[in-house]
C-alpha cells in the first residue's frame, strides 16, 4: 500500500470507529487525510471497498499470526493461548479496526454480514483448536462451536474494555487476567 493509499484508509478507520460507516462521509475522508477526492477515488472506487479492505487486511492478520503462532504450539492449550493473545493484542494495537468489526457485525445489512462472515471464519480455526484439546483429554468435554463463540466475544470485549479503561494496560497485563479467569475453567 502506497503511502496516499495508508493515509486514506488509516483516516476513514479512524473515522468509521468514531462515527460509524455511515456517517462518515467521502468528502471527511479526504478533508482529514488531506487528500484531493480525485486520489481517493484513484485508491479506492467506493467506500465499500475502503471497508472491505480493512476486514480483509484485519483477518488477514489474525489468520497469519495464528499460523505462525502455531507452528511452535504442540498443545491445544497453547495454540488457545496464542489466540486469545493475538486477539487482545489486535484489540490494543488495532482498537479502530476492533471497533469496527464489532458494531458493524452487530447489523444487519451487507457490511454486517461480511462481518459476521470473517467473524463466523475465525471462530471455526478456534473450534478446532478446542475440539483438538476435548479429543487429546486437554480439555472438558464442552459444544467447541459455543465455546469459541464465547471466547472471541469475551475475548474482544474484555480487551476493549480494559483497554479503554486504561490506555496503559499491555496486552500482556490483559492476557493475564483473563487467561486465569476463562482458561483455567477449561483445563481438565
Amino acid at each position: 500500500m502506497n503511502k496516499t493509499k495508508r493515509r486514506i484508509f488509516k483516516t476513514a478507520i479512524k473515522l468509521f470507529a468514531e462515527k460509524g460507516f455511515d456517517n462518515a462521509g467521502i468528502e471527511e475522508i479526504t478533508a482529514v487525510s488531506g487528500v484531493a477526492k480525485g486520489s481517493l477515488y484513484y485508491h479506492f472506487e467506493t467506500k465499500e471497498e475502503i471497508f472491505d479492505t480493512l476486514l480483509d487486511s484485519g483477518f488477514k492478520l489474525l489468520e497469519n499470526s495464528c499460523e505462525i503462532k502455531f507452528r511452535h504450539k504442540e498443545t491445544a492449550k497453547e495454540k488457545l493461548d496464542a489466540i486469545i493473545l493475538i486477539l487482545i493484542k489486535v484489540v490494543v494495537l488495532y482498537e479502530e479496526f476492533a471497533s469496527v468489526v464489532i458494531s458493524n457485525s452487530l447489523c444487519d445489512n451487507e457490511r454486517g454480514i461480511k462481518c459476521q462472515k470473517e467473524i463466523e471464519n475465525f471462530c471455526k480455526k478456534i473450534e478446532e483448536v478446542i475440539q483438538e484439546g476435548i479429543d487429546k483429554g486437554e480439555f472438558k468435554e464442552c459444544n467447541a462451536e459455543d465455546l469459541s463463540y464465547l471466547i472471541f466475544s469475551t475475548t474482544y470485549s474484555t480487551a476493549m474494555y480494559r483497554f479503554k479503561k486504561n490506555k496503559n494496560a499491555t496486552s500482556s497485563e490483559i492476557y493475564d487476567d483473563y487467561s486465569k479467569t476463562v482458561l483455567e475453567g477449561l483445563l481438565k
